[in-house]
C-alpha cells in the first residue's frame, strides 16, 4: 500500500531534494509526496486529498506556522501522523509539537538519511495503526452480526478474538431447547398485521433477552418458535444447569406475556418448551453467503419432540432425564417414560419446577401418586383421583388419571 506524505515547508529547494532522495521509493510506489508552503496550504491539501497518511512540517513558516497547523489537526481529529522539522536549539517548540500529537522530529539543517529513517519508522507506526483500525472495524461488523444470535458477552468474545471459539462444524456436548406457542398459526389468521407485528416482536424480544441473560445461543427463530443452544459455540461446563434455569425463566415470562394479551382480546396460546442434552454437530452451515450457526443430530430431534410432547401431556415444559441428571439439586415432577415419535426405546422425562413449586403440597401429592404408578400399585388410580380433586388445574395429573381409567398401566407412554 502506498503511503501518501505531505511535506509542509517554505524553502523553495526542498521539494526537489525530497523527490531526489526518495526517487526509488517513489518509483516502486511505496510512497508518494505532495507539497505545501505553509499551514494554510497544508490544510487545503488535506481537505482535497483525504487519504494523506503523514505530514512532515517545518515549524517556522509564514501565514500559519507548524505549531498552529498541529493544533488545527488536533481539533479536527485528523487521522494523520506528523513529523516536525525544527532547529536543534528550538527544543521548547519541539516539546510543544510533541504535546500536540507529533510522532517524531528531525532537526535543521536536514540530514536526509535521518529524515528517511524517521519517515520509515513513522510509516511502520502508520501501518500498525491502520491494521488496528481494520481489526476494530472487522470486530464491530462481526459483533453487529453475531449479537443477533449470541449473548452480548459471547458475541463480544467472538468478535474480538475469532480464534477463541471455532465456528466450524464440530461435535460437542450441548443442551438443546425448543419453544413454540400453541395454536399460533391459527391466531395469526385472525390478527391484523399492525397488531401481529408489535405483538410478535415484543414476545421474541423478551424471550431472546432471557436466553442471552443465561448466555444461551439463539440458533434459529422460525415464526414464534425459538431453537436455543447451551454449550455452543463456547464450551459451558454448566450448560445443563443454564438450560433448565432458562426454561423456567422463559416459562414465567411467556405466562406473564400471555396474561398481558388477554385484556387486549388476544387469546395467545401457552408457550411449550422442550429440552434435552447430548452430543450434536454444531457450526456455521450457511454456505459461503450466509451465517447460519445451528446444530444437527439426535439430541436436537429429541429436544424438538419433547417440546411437541407437551401438547399431549398437558405440560408446558418437558425435559429429558438425561438433561435433568446433569443438574445438581434438580427439582421436578417425573412425567413418565415417553416413547417419542420415531423412537423404539422410552425416555424418562420430567417437568422442571422452581424451588418454591417443588415444596408445595400439590407437588408432594403428585409425587406420591406417581410413585404408586411406578410401583404398579393398584392404588395409583385413587391417588391420582384424589390429587385431581384437590388440584383440578393439574393437567399432567389429569392425563395420568385418564390413561389409568382407560386401562393403561405403568409409566411407559407412547406418544402420537
Amino acid at each position: 500500500m502506498t503511503t501518501r506524505i505531505l511535506v509542509v515547508d517554505d524553502e523553495p529547494d526542498l521539494e526537489a531534494l525530497v523527490l531526489q532522495k526518495f526517487r526509488h521509493q517513489i518509483r516502486d510506489e511505496s510512497v508518494t509526496f505532495l507539497f505545501a508552503h505553509d499551514g494554510v496550504e497544508a490544510l487545503a491539501a488535506l481537505k482535497t486529498n483525504g487519504d494523506i497518511d503523514l505530514v512532515v512540517t517545518d515549524l517556522n513558516m509564514p501565514r500559519m506556522d507548524g505549531l498552529s497547523l498541529l493544533q488545527k489537526l488536533q481539533e479536527s481529529e485528523e487521522r494523520v501522523s506528523t513529523i516536525v522539522v525544527s532547529a536543534y536549539g528550538d527544543m521548547s517548540n519541539i516539546r510543544t509539537a510533541m504535546n500536540r500529537g507529533a510522532f517524531d522530529f528531525v532537526t535543521k539543517p536536514i540530514d536526509f538519511t535521518d529524515l528517511e529513517t524517521t519517515i520509515s519508522k513513522t510509516i511502520r507506526h502508520i501501518e500498525f495503526l491502520r491494521e488496528a483500525r481494520q481489526r476494530q472495524a472487522t470486530a464491530e461488523r462481526a459483533y453487529a452480526s453475531l449479537s443477533r444470535y449470541f449473548s452480548p458477552n459471547l458475541a463480544q468474545r467472538l468478535a474480538s478474538d475469532t480464534g477463541a471459539v471455532d465456528l466450524a462444524g464440530q461435535r460437542r456436548e450441548i443442551a438443546s431447547l425448543f419453544t413454540d406457542i400453541a395454536s399460533f398459526t391459527a391466531l395469526v389468521e385472525t390478527l391484523e398485521p399492525s397488531v401481529l407485528g408489535p405483538l410478535l416482536n415484543a414476545y421474541l424480544t423478551g424471550m431472546t433477552d432471557i436466553v442471552f441473560a443465561h448466555d444461551g445461543t439463539v440458533a434459529k427463530i422460525v415464526g414464534d418458535a425459538l431453537h436455543v443452544l447451551f454449550g455452543a459455540p463456547g464450551a459451558q461446563p454448566d450448560h445443563a444447569t443454564r438450560a433448565i434455569a432458562c426454561a423456567l425463566a422463559l416459562d414465567e415470562y411467556a405466562q406473564s406475556f400471555r396474561k398481558s394479551c388477554s385484556p387486549k382480546g388476544i387469546a395467545l396460546g401457552v408457550t411449550r418448551i422442550g429440552a434435552h442434552a447430548g452430543a450434536a454437530i454444531v457450526g456455521n452451515f450457511g454456505g459461503e453467503r450466509f451465517f447460519d450457526y445451528t446444530a444437527y443430530g439426535d439430541t436436537i430431534n429429541t429436544a424438538a419432540r419433547l417440546e411437541a410432547a407437551n401438547k399431549q401431556l398437558g405440560t408446558r415444559i418437558c425435559v429429558s432425564a438425561v438433561l435433568a441428571g446433569k443438574v445438581a439439586n434438580f427439582h421436578g415432577r417425573p412425567v413418565g417414560d415417553l416413547v417419542l415419535r420415531g423412537k423404539a426405546e422410552p425416555l424418562r422425562a420430567f417437568e422442571p419446577l422452581s424451588d418454591n413449586q417443588f415444596k408445595t403440597p400439590g407437588t408432594k401429592s403428585y409425587l406420591a401418586a406417581f410413585g404408586k404408578l411406578e410401583a404398579g400399585d393398584q392404588g395409583a388410580v385413587a391417588a391420582f383421583a384424589a390429587h385431581v380433586g384437590q388440584h383440578s388445574d393439574d393437567q399432567l395429573a389429569s392425563f395420568h388419571l385418564k390413561r389409568l381409567l382407560n386401562g393403561a398401566t405403568g409409566t411407559r407412554i407412547a406418544l402420537d
